[in-house]
């Protein structure tokens, strides 16, 4: 009779230790995949995020490279106008030097 109530005591108690564990560990499991789902889903928007910024990035080096052929364009108009201006100022110069020949020439004849 003794044995009989020990061993079912000892079967309630360690039956009832083991159904806490199993709960308390399940608690764990649960938390732990929150943590994990969250995480995952985190990871998701990083990634949505981290395309969206390359996206943006490929434009801006598109749009830069745009930019720099627009600027070598406006490099060489600029230097080919400066090279322009360079004959424009020695033709005027040449003229002027004409000029300035033929008023002395009229100045001689008056």
């Amino acid at each position: 009779m003794f044995w009989e109530w020990s061993l079912l005591t000892i079967l309630s108690i360690l039956s009832i230790y083991l159904f806490v564990k199993m709960f308390y560990f399940k608690s764990i499991t649960n938390k732990e995949q929150r943590s994990n789902d969250l995480m995952k889903l985190t990871l998701q928007e990083a990634e949505i995020l981290i395309r969206k910024y390359q996206i943006q990035l490929q434009r801006a080096l598109g749009n830069v490279d745009i930019l720099s052929e627009e600027m070598t364009k406006l490099r060489n108009e600029l230097k080919l106008l400066k090279s322009r201006n360079t004959k424009h100022r020695q033709e005027a110069e040449r003229l002027n030097g004409k000029i300035k020949a033929l008023e002395t020439r009229i100045d001689a004849l008056i």
